[in-house]
């Protein structure tokens, strides 16, 4: 297989093009590295390079506790290409890290009224705000939907279902300000 060049692998096997039609679960290991490796080299592809790198360690730990210079050791890899892969291995530790962040929990509809009371008075132009919540009620994110004009406010339902499947929520509360006028 050396020396195939990335030109004459089928359009259906490239990374890219499969991850673009079946998403990153649809890929193995070395078919992700390839994407972040970009290239190959004179001797091999970027598929091969990338069979080449795990070739050297037992399993995906090892891969994550490579160091730099165990890279370098790895005909194909050089300095830049053993930095990026670095870079994206304590990427990824760190969002395997990174709790979701919760705003409180509510624990009744007074709760929220005066929450969002509080935030919404006062303002100059309606908006239209939902709160995302889990199956224990904490809210998960707060964002404001739609900003309306002084006097006017549309939301669509598609804009909120978005939202609410984007940060898999359980719950939801939408909650509309109505700029008052004095005469």
């Amino acid at each position: 297989m050396q020396n195939q060049k990335f030109s004459e692998v089928p359009t259906h096997s490239r990374p890219r093009e499969r991850m673009e039609e079946f998403g990153p679960s649809a890929l193995a290991n070395h078919e992700l590295l390839a994407i972040l490796l970009r290239t190959g080299t004179r001797d091999y592809n970027v598929l091969q390079l990338s069979m080449q790198v795990f070739s050297h360690f037992d399993d995906l730990y090892m891969f994550k506790t490579a160091s730099l210079e165990e890279l370098l050791t790895i005909p194909g890899i050089g300095k830049a290409k053993a930095i990026e892969l670095l870079a994206s291995i304590e990427l990824g530790k760190r969002m395997a890290k990174t709790p979701l962040l919760k705003e409180g929990a509510v624990t009744s509809s007074q709760y929220v009224g005066k929450m969002l009371m509080t935030e919404l008075n006062g303002l100059q132009q309606e908006l239209v705000v939902a709160l995302f919540l889990n199956t224990k009620n904490e809210i998960i994110k707060k964002e404001t939907i739609f900003k309306g004009s002084l006097n006017s406010s549309v939301a669509h339902p598609r804009e909120i279902y978005k939202a609410a499947i984007k940060y898999s929520s359980a719950r939801i509360i939408i909650a509309h300000n109505h700029r008052v006028t004095r005469s």
